[in-house]
């Protein structure tokens, strides 16, 4: 399970001349939502009165045909709250393209994100990454930014919060930061 740090994923971006990739890749890395749920939002899943986005339906292609499909677990159906700025990012997109309110809003296909994404982390000169990864990423700054798994589960549509314990591990421990805040919370109760 590989991932980004924020910065790491700021520095990427500056490398992302296309907006529609620029826009694909800041919902992939600030919402931690899945591939086929971000290819198929449609205007009207991005909320206008609040910075957020509904989730409600996958984008498959099986066999060179298209379809929508429910999402992934019944848990994936969702209201995913966004940074004020990307949701501004968002809606000036996505009112420039001058769409219906079921049509697309990124017309590409995973392959294409894929192709695009790689393009930009090699003239970023990060580490490479999967698209996937930049759920990871999006879960493990959550996690090191003090989240609840309970909290992350229900932010990322997990089925169960066993499936967020699995990033616990890609922050260093806090066993040491624990001990020296209990120790100064107790100090003189341990020296007697």
């Amino acid at each position: 399970m590989n991932f980004w740090t924020q910065e790491e994923f700021e520095h990427a971006m500056k490398y992302e001349k296309k907006i529609t990739y620029q826009i694909a890749f800041k919902i992939l890395f600030y919402s931690g939502i899945r591939e086929g749920e971000l290819l198929a939002l449609t205007p009207q899943d991005i909320l206008r009165d609040e910075a957020a986005i509904d989730i409600n339906k996958n984008y498959a292609v099986v066999d060179g045909i298209e379809f929508f499909l429910t999402p992934k677990t019944k848990r994936s159906i969702r209201t995913v709250t966004i940074p004020e700025t990307l949701h501004k990012q968002i809606l000036d997109f996505v009112d420039s393209m001058a769409l219906e309110p079921e049509e697309r809003i990124f017309y590409v296909k995973k392959d294409g994100l894929l192709t695009e994404f790689r393009r930009m982390t090699k003239r970023a000169g990060n580490k490479p990454i999967r698209i996937h990864d930049l759920r990871h990423s999006h879960i493990s700054l959550l996690i090191d930014m003090g989240f609840s798994a309970v909290a992350i589960a229900d932010r990322v549509g997990h089925e169960s919060i066993e499936i967020t314990y699995q990033y616990a591990h890609l922050f260093p421990s806090k066993q040491t930061e624990m001990a020296d805040k209990l120790d100064m919370e107790r100090g003189e109760d341990y020296a007697s």
